[in-house]
């Protein structure tokens, strides 16, 4: 096996076909297709298939990602032995949530001390985020959860998220009142942390559904429940401005809802690019000046 054959692997799992891998590297495409047919005969089995002409990493290419991951980081930082420069690309998957309220101000920070890092930051669902890091999509991944306890990723707890329930202040003070009401529960997409949190949080409480009304972007939600239609439950990071300034009111509420924490994740290995680990010690330490 070569590293080149690693490196095109992994470059076709970052850009997503032979045809971009091939312009990416420098290569043809008959170069491309090579490589891979080389270490599939070595590993024994195809680690890519076509599924209705997109292409997919086989069960046998995903368990690869992880293990070519640690051998190129192993492989860049023998390169870099004498080059301690930032540069390079630092990938990350947040839930939008985080990205405005928390993210901001640490990638502004960190845009100015490392100017040469090109960042990718996507905005996905918890589970979607957790997945990208997990298949090697991403390098550092966010996400809001309850308490996690994995060996799958390294993991650092940064803030407990307060979760609230909020309407327009012409509406009802306290959430009791909404229960058996028409008022719309206005909220994201399946599978966010907090509307599962919320929505479980019903069921097991034996207070009836809410018509629910799915939006797709925290700033609409905030507008929607601020018109009157409904109310909505979200992190207090992400209302804060809007409770201070009267477009939104905190509602009073008996609800004991289940603790909800973000939480920053990189994969397991032993050798992080100097982009990622310089990323990961400048959010630990904008934690630490925020809880002193």
């Amino acid at each position: 096996m070569e590293i080149r054959q690693f490196i095109t692997f992994r470059t076709i799992v970052d850009v997503g076909s032979y045809t971009n891998a091939a312009a990416k590297l420098g290569y043809t495409q008959s170069t491309i297709t090579a490589h891979i047919q080389a270490l599939e005969q070595q590993l024994g089995g195809p680690v890519f298939s076509y599924v209705k002409r997109e292409l997919h990493l086989t069960d046998l290419g995903r368990e690869l990602v992880g293990m070519v991951d640690e051998l190129l980081g192993s492989y860049q930082r023998i390169e870099k032995l004498n080059d301690s420069k930032v540069n390079g690309e630092l990938k990350i998957a947040a839930p939008e949530s985080l990205t405005i309220s928390r993210l901001g101000p640490i990638l502004k920070e960190y845009a100015m001390q490392y100017p040469e890092v090109k960042i990718k930051l996507s905005n996905g669902t918890c589970g979607d985020n957790q997945k990208e890091l997990l298949n090697g999509n991403v390098d550092v991944a966010f996400m809001l959860w309850p308490e996690l306890d994995t060996d799958k990723y390294v993991y650092h707890k940064l803030y407990e998220e307060e979760i609230v329930l909020v309407a327009a202040p012409e509406k009802e003070d306290h959430f009791d009142a909404y229960k058996g009401m028409d008022d719309c529960y206005i909220t994201n997409e399946e599978g966010c942390s907090y509307r599962v949190m919320f929505e479980e949080h019903l069921i097991k409480h034996d207070i009836p559904k809410f018509q629910t009304m799915e939006l797709w972007s925290l700033d609409a939600i905030k507008q929607v429940a601020a018109s009157g239609l409904g109310f909505a439950a979200l992190p207090l990071m992400t209302v804060e401005k809007e409770i201070k300034s009267g477009i939104l009111k905190q509602l009073e509420q008996a609800e004991s809802f289940k603790s909800i924490y973000s939480y920053m994740m990189v994969r397991e290995k032993n050798w992080h690019s100097p982009a990622v680990d310089k990323f990961l010690e400048l959010v630990l330490t904008f934690i630490k000046k925020k809880t002193k």
